[in-house]
């Protein structure tokens, strides 16, 4: 396999170079990515090394990988220079699931299959989408407000509880989706709790942490926390224990690191099992599959179990 690892700011023209066809003639496929915001994270870090492992040990594949650093505008540009560079493929993970369809468009007009990664487009831009690989989001929040919802009424306080819900970035797919299956399934499982307040913390675990002091402050009454994922979640862990408040229940979407070591001591409850290994495994198989002539699903979902203090010992500590 030969490697195209490109920084978000490479011009066009070195683009082109360093997209060339195979130095050794032995054919393949040219698969291009480009990621949302690697390094804001460590799910998406992670998810990053394993692509490129994934890809080098395919000796069919040349991949070239890069990264919008979060930027709309920058991921629109390297979709262009991907189309200009003929890719057989186009994997992105969507900065803004409406703003990129266009560049999306161009993409299936030119003939190259897109495969979006992790976060979904806006489902005006299904049409112009080979398949989705990656969490049904919908469904990780509806677990998570299950088990909230369990652990409230394990704790006899179904009927009284007050919730607080930390979203992730305005605009992007997956905390759109987290956000309404939260939304959507507690009042069904548990109809007499309350959401009093929803804030963004941009899946950053400072501003997290700021989302969570105000809340505090502004709520003398909170048994639970819900984030968009694990990361955000310890953020509003630390605010309150930095405030002294116990006995809040924390709940995230995707299990970190972090959130893994803090269900460990007892101080977060739960949250929904996503690995990036297989995140991006699956999507570099989904694009080979489908340029490989193969059938797929245009949702084509992995699993992601629930995971809390009570079943923690059946998963490995995730390694992001």
């Amino acid at each position: 396999m030969k490697l195209r690892n490109i920084l978000a700011t490479t011009t066009a023209a070195t683009l082109a170079l360093a997209g060339a066809a195979f130095a050794d003639g032995h054919g393949g496929y040219k698969i291009g990515i480009t990621q949302n915001n690697v390094g804001v994270d460590s799910y998406q870090t992670t998810y990053e090394k394993a692509f490129i492992a994934a890809a080098e040990a395919n000796d069919n594949v040349e991949a070239v990988v890069l990264d919008a650093g979060g930027d709309v505008a920058r991921q629109i540009a390297q979709m262009e220079d991907l189309i200009q560079q003929e890719v057989d493929a186009i994997i992105i993970w969507p900065t803004n699931g409406e703003a990129v369809i266009p560049a999306v468009r161009k993409a299936h007009k030119a003939g190259i299959p897109v495969v979006v990664t992790n976060s979904n487009i806006a489902e005006a831009g299904f049409e112009f989408v080979k398949s989705f690989s990656g969490p049904d989001n919908i469904t990780q929040g509806s677990r998570s407000a299950e088990i909230m919802c369990d652990k409230f009424k394990a704790m006899g306080i179904e009927n009284e509880a007050q919730v607080v819900h930390i979203t992730g970035q305005p605009g992007y797919t997956t905390a759109i989706e987290r956000a309404k299956g939260f939304d959507d399934r507690l009042p069904e499982v548990c109809p007499n709790v309350t959401i009093v307040d929803t804030q963004p913390g941009d899946w950053n675990r400072e501003k997290s942490q700021k989302v969570m002091e105000a809340f505090l402050v502004k709520y003398d009454d909170i048994d639970g926390v819900y984030a968009g994922d694990d990361n955000m979640g310890v953020g509003a862990l630390n605010a309150a224990k930095a405030a002294g408040r116990e006995g809040i229940i924390f709940v995230g979407a995707t299990n970190f690191a972090v959130g893994y070591e803090a269900m460990e001591r007892g101080e977060y409850w739960g949250s929904i099992y996503q690995s990036p290994v297989d995140d991006a495994e699956a999507a570099l198989k989904t694009a080979l599959d489908i340029l490989n002539g193969k059938e797929l699903p245009f949702l084509n979902y992995f699993d992601t179990p629930k995971i809390t203090q009570g079943n923690q010992s059946e998963f490995t500590k995730p390694v992001f």
